[in-house]
């Protein structure tokens, strides 16, 4: 599933064609994905104006001179395709511009867009429901999105005993994180990702924040993390798949050198992927 830096890279690829031009035409090629096109949509979007474009955790935002936001998720596998050769059957939503044509390409359909007053983005039932960002309130976002802090993850950490890699993962607490990303912070931050939330110390705290926020900022420095069906929009691959520390590399030596071996195990019905030896 494509994560937060997959979906900044998306914002950031579809920027660079969208920010500041007319929607000319906007075609739905089928009923829905998960849920039904919004019955506004081709009407809400053809003429209008892109004003911006945001992120909201995994989210993405178009914002319009209409005071309406358009809003999608990637689910499984979706991404969006800038001027392609040709339009195919996975090719579910097109909106075309004076200059370019934009495709949101779904194969598996588990995606969705909605559309939602830009002024009242914050109280999307989605958005309500989220913790802070873990990269600082991103531009675009809507007020309110806040910024991951190590006094926020004690507060929200304080006398639980589930797992800190379960309670990382969980929206309401920090937003937009995913398997590969804590798995990955974890490490930088070497905590044993089976520890109960609440016994993790201050110290460890401190070292988890600036940990998350370094490893999402190296994926979106590399484009993100190609796994299955991910690509950015202009077509090329992300390469943050090849410095991964830990995720996926069971059997193989901790890159701190310690002698220590990742292993893998299971928690929520996930794969964790961590070193013993420097990770406590």
């Amino acid at each position: 599933m494509p994560e937060l830096p997959e979906v900044e890279t998306t914002v950031r690829g579809l920027a660079s064609v969208l920010d500041g031009a007319r929607i000319l035409r906007v075609e739905t090629r089928r009923a829905d994905l998960r849920v039904p096109f919004p019955p506004d949509l081709v009407q809400g979007l053809t003429g209008a104006r892109v004003t911006g474009l945001g992120r909201r955790a995994k989210y993405g935002l178009i914002h319009t001179d209409r005071g309406r936001t358009m809003i999608f998720h990637l689910g499984m596998s979706g991404r969006w395709r800038i001027d392609p050769d040709a339009i195919g059957p996975h090719d579910h939503l097109l909106l075309e511009t004076p200059a370019h044509r934009l495709a949101l390409n779904d194969p598996r359909r588990f995606g969705f867009v909605a559309l939602a007053d830009t002024q009242a983005l914050d109280a999307w039932p989605a958005f309500a429901a989220m913790g802070p960002e873990p990269l600082g309130e991103p531009a675009g976002a809507g007020a309110g999105a806040g910024a991951l802090s190590p006094a926020h993850l004690a507060a929200a950490f304080a006398a639980r005993k589930t797992a800190v890699k379960l309670l990382l993962l969980d929206q309401r607490v920090v937003a937009g994180l995913g398997n590969i990303y804590v798995c990955e912070a974890l490490h930088g931050a070497r905590i044993d990702p089976r520890k109960p939330a609440g016994r993790v110390g201050r110290a460890a705290l401190a070292r988890l924040v600036p940990a998350i926020r370094s490893v999402l900022e190296a994926a979106i420095a590399q484009g993100g993390s190609s796994l299955r069906d991910y690509a950015r929009p202009d077509g090329q691959l992300g390469y943050f798949a090849h410095h991964f520390a830990v995720y996926g590399r069971e059997g193989a030596a901790c890159p701190r050198a310690d002698g220590g071996t990742v292993q893998r195990i299971a928690q929520g019905g996930r794969s964790t992927w961590y070193c013993p030896k420097c990770q406590r």
